[in-house]
């Protein structure tokens, strides 16, 4: 019997998760667009651009690993829900904010920091959730993928409107609309069958629990390598999240539409790259194409900063959203499919820690560079660190695989004349 392209797509909470998400997700990147544009309209400014994307993600760097011992302590389920209703008040204050006129700078950093807070438990409860949502554990990689390629048409869509709607109506409606969308991913999880929490972890100190996740992914050089790697492209290679703004009016002298469209172009990589891991039958060779992402985000970073010509800048922005979802999702279904179930959550929490908690280090880092330097240099030297990190990792991965082969054959993931 011929396998379904999307098995994951069979299982019915699965099908749920996708609906709401994939709804609630277009309102999260108009947010993300408004936000930005919103700070730089206000301040015209790359450095509060930077400390805004600072105070959204600095959390994830210091709470991520104690989200990780929550999450594998407590339901996920209750916790999603939780913070998905945390979200949507987060939101809609921004809307009020906006909608009445009155919303300064200092707003965005405190409402920013509080999503953060959000997010670091959020993050790890999401990954950590969604083995839970298939119903045939070798589904899980293709579940792993469609999420990614949701999250990127999502990422192609809600720019492209966003962009319209702050050009036409000004950025609260998008704030407004993100508030609402909430209101699709609370329903899909209160519609969901869940099987009842079971506690795998045995009672302890938080603390040592949080050393135990440590101790368990770095001492394992496979691990310890794509967390590495993760961290360096969230550090130099994302970046450009709060500096196409600036590229947008300064370099390309265009307004909200051509930030909205250099977002979208970057959505149309992204899904790309997520429509051809969601149609890959196996996770062999996921090694080259995490040694291969940074490379391909690289070259686009640095073709885009050289560009002056808005279909020249388009056309780059595809190889940036390209590479970054083939990091960021090879990244994830690799880790997903080898982590003991006792430690997922901490081993997602420290992905979270790698990916989304170098983000806020990056984004100061850029703001600082850009102000000095210009945006278009910072995102040259960006650019370069993102290849060099391909080259390192290319280097080490021959002997990763020697190590990796056992653990493969264990898990029946390959059979002993295969390729890792």
């Amino acid at each position: 019997m011929k396998k379904p392209l999307l098995p994951a797509l069979k299982s019915k909470n699965y099908q749920l998760f996708f609906a709401g998400q994939g709804i609630s997700l277009i309102g999260t990147w108009m947010t993300q667009l408004a936000t930005i544009w919103l700070v730089y309209d206000l301040t015209k400014s790359p450095l509060m651009l930077g400390v805004v994307g600072f105070s959204s993600q600095i959390p994830s760097f210091f709470l991520a690993p104690f989200g990780g011992v929550f999450v594998d302590r407590f339901s996920r389920y209750r916790t999603l829900i939780s913070t998905q209703v945390l979200a949507m008040i987060q939101s809609l204050t921004l809307a009020v904010l906006a909608l009445t006129g009155v919303i300064q700078v200092w707003h965005i950093i405190v409402l920013s920091l509080f999503q953060g807070f959000i997010n670091a438990l959020d993050t790890p409860a999401r990954q950590a959730f969604v083995p839970e949502l298939v119903e045939h554990r070798e589904d899980l990689a293709n579940a792993i993928a469609i999420n990614s390629t949701m999250i990127n048409g999502a990422r192609l869509i809600g720019p492209a409107i966003g962009g319209l709607l702050i050009a036409s109506v000004g950025t609260g409606y998008c704030f407004l609309i993100d508030g609402l969308s909430y209101i699709a991913v609370i329903a899909a999880l209160l519609a969901m069958q869940v099987k009842p929490w079971k506690n795998v972890v045995s009672d302890g100190n938080p603390l040592q629990k949080v050393k135990e996740g440590f101790v368990y992914a770095f001492s394992f050089p496979p691990i310890r390598s794509v967390l590495l790697l993760s961290a360096l492209v969230s550090l130099m290679g994302l970046q450009n999240t709060i500096l196409v703004p600036v590229m947008a009016e300064q370099v390309l002298k265009g307004g909200a539409e051509t930030l909205g469209f250099l977002m979208a172009a970057s959505g149309v990589g992204a899904l790309t790259g997520g429509i051809y891991l969601a149609t890959r039958q196996t996770i062999l060779g996921i090694g080259k194409l995490i040694a291969l992402a940074p490379a391909i985000l690289g070259i686009g970073l640095i073709a885009f900063s050289l560009s002056r010509f808005l279909p020249l800048s388009l056309f780059t922005m595809l190889f940036v959203g390209l590479g970054t979802i083939l990091q960021i999702a090879a990244s994830n279904t690799f880790l997903q499919t080898i982590v003991e179930d006792d430690k997922r959550g901490r081993l997602m929490s420290l992905y979270t820690m790698s990916f989304l908690g170098m983000i806020p280090v990056g984004n100061l880092l850029g703001g600082l560079l850009a102000s000095h330097i210009g945006a278009s240099n910072t995102l040259i030297i960006d650019g370069i660190a993102c290849i060099i990190g391909s080259l390192v990792f290319s280097r080490q991965l021959p002997a990763l695989r020697k190590i990796m082969r056992p653990i493969y054959e264990q898990k029946g993931i390959i059979i002993t004349t295969q390729e890792v």
